[in-house]
């Protein structure tokens, strides 16, 4: 029996290796210079309608600056090496090995400009690749578009008159200096990248193009480009209104609910004849709904979003309906925020969770900045106040400067520092957290209701008087204040 059990026990090992390769048909090997110790992250969009990011691998760098990253993919697809706050996209093919390599870096940049809206791009090298290599091609393509309305960039310029034929010229330039290859995914992504470039520069009409790439044609959607030139195509198409029927109408049939009425009516668009084609672009036009408050209520959208996913016979927009569905729901107030553990001036770790029950006010800055410092000082001279009336609330801050003895000094060898005596937590790295808070300039501030959750999608920053009419205060309280000062 003992020999039974332990040939079982081999049989199980055999079949778990072949499963998790199975589901590892790429490797990622890299060599980053000074990147020793470093969280490296791969992504990819789970789809192209709401472009959300979802982590594929992640690893740390090694002490010998290796590091081995691996995912899975049954068709080239595009996705996104990140450490720290810098990134570069690129695409992996099925069964492919890839060797990369990060030259030395200023991992400093962040501290000195605002990366996400002047983004660095992580400065990515591919090894020892073929030249027939997809990432290859596609750099080549983009060189030569590049090249070419760099050097004709007068007749492509909005603010002047943007010529067809400058564009025609660009096409034949494309098919003499990045001709089609045997990879049909390149062929496809030149294709319509140059469709999706046409169609902004308004030297074709929707129509036009959709008759051309879109009608009586399979819908690509495991094609990120695809996709992505799909919903590029349709964008505004049907949730501003059309020319037969007004936005308003459109709202109040998505507001009433009344689903298979709205199809319909979109239907009568010949383009949209098709239910599949019909379908897709209603999802687009329904996460467009969602922002346009003035004619669409957010939560009748959702609802039409969930109904759609429900009744629907394409598996693939039931997949898309509740992945944008949970997309705009993150979005809302009253989301459960994800909790974390980071030290304090002292090296203790504090966790979110210790702290539920409580109102937390949470303010993520850097030291150095001069707005971060005039919000802190706001909030020491209501904290008192505050804590006084409502045992319930807890101010954290969160100090967001790459080196933990910047907040140290800071706190503890500065005059300053000793009057904002609350609770604060270093970052220690977790840049992780500050994309989950989506927090991209400082300061930036979050309050977490008793439950938990995010109270509001925006919250006012001390400066507005937003601490003495927070929503703790008790109702007799805020009855008091005059009616333009509460929230």
């Amino acid at each position: 029996m003992k020999h039974i059990g332990g040939l079982f026990f081999i049989i199980l090992l055999a079949f778990a290796g072949s499963m998790l390769q199975a589901q590892t048909n790429i490797t990622i090997r890299g060599e980053v210079v000074d990147g020793a110790g470093k969280e490296v992250y791969l992504y990819r969009y789970t789809d192209m309608l709401t472009r959300t990011e979802m982590e594929v691998d992640h690893t740390t760098v090694g002490s010998n600056r290796i590091f081995e990253l691996h995912a899975f993919a049954n068709y080239p697809t595009m996705m996104v090496l990140q450490i720290e706050n810098y990134s570069q996209s690129f695409f992996v093919e099925p069964g492919r090995e890839y060797e990369v390599y990060v030259p030395r870096f200023d991992w400093n940049i962040d501290e000195k400009k605002n990366i996400f809206l002047s983004p660095e791009v992580l400065p990515l090298e591919f090894v020892n690749m073929p030249t027939d290599e997809l990432n290859g091609l596609i750099s080549n393509f983009e060189a030569v578009v590049a090249d070419y309305i760099d050097n004709h960039r007068v007749y492509f310029d909005g603010r002047f008159r943007p010529q067809k034929r400058y564009f025609d010229s660009l096409e034949i330039e494309v098919r003499k200096k990045a001709p089609d290859t045997r990879n049909e995914f390149y062929n496809r992504y030149k294709r319509y990248q140059l469709a999706s470039m046409k169609y902004s520069f308004h030297f074709d009409t929707r129509r036009n193009m959709a008759n051309r790439f879109v009608k009586g044609q399979p819908i690509l959607y495991y094609d990120d480009n695809y996709m992505s030139f799909f919903f590029t195509l349709f964008a505004n198409s049907v949730s501003k209104g059309t020319t037969k029927i007004p936005v308003w109408r459109m709202g109040q049939w998505v507001n009433d609910l009344k689903l298979d009425l709205y199809l319909d009516s979109i239907g009568t668009d010949t383009l949209l004849h098709n239910e599949q084609v019909r379908e897709l672009v209603a999802l687009e036009a329904l996460q467009e709904s969602y922002y346009l408050n003035r004619y669409y209520e957010s939560d009748k959208v959702l609802q039409m979003i969930d109904l759609l996913g429900s009744r629907t016979k394409f598996p693939e927009h039931k997949t898309l309906a509740r992945q944008l569905a949970a997309s705009l729901r993150q979005q809302e107030q009253g989301v459960e925020m994800p909790s974390f553990t980071l030290p304090d001036v002292d090296k203790n770790m504090v966790s979110l969770d210790s702290m539920k029950g409580k109102w937390v006010y949470i303010t993520f800055v850097r030291v150095g900045d001069k707005n971060c410092i005039s919000e802190l000082e706001t909030m020491a001279h209501f904290k008192d106040s505050v804590y006084s009336r409502n045992k319930n609330v807890e101010f954290v801050t969160i100090c967001c400067d790459r080196e933990f003895q910047t907040m140290y000094n800071f706190l503890k060898n500065s005059k300053r520092g000793r009057k904002y005596n609350w609770t604060w937590l270093h970052f220690n790295g977790n840049y992780r957290l500050l994309e989950h808070y989506q927090v991209v300039s400082y300061p930036h501030f979050i309050l977490i209701n008793p439950d938990g959750q995010l109270q509001y999608t925006i919250t006012p920053a001390p400066a507005t008087g937003f601490l003495m009419h927070g929503p703790w205060q008790t109702k007799q309280e805020q009855e008091e204040r005059p009616f333009f000062l509460r929230y």
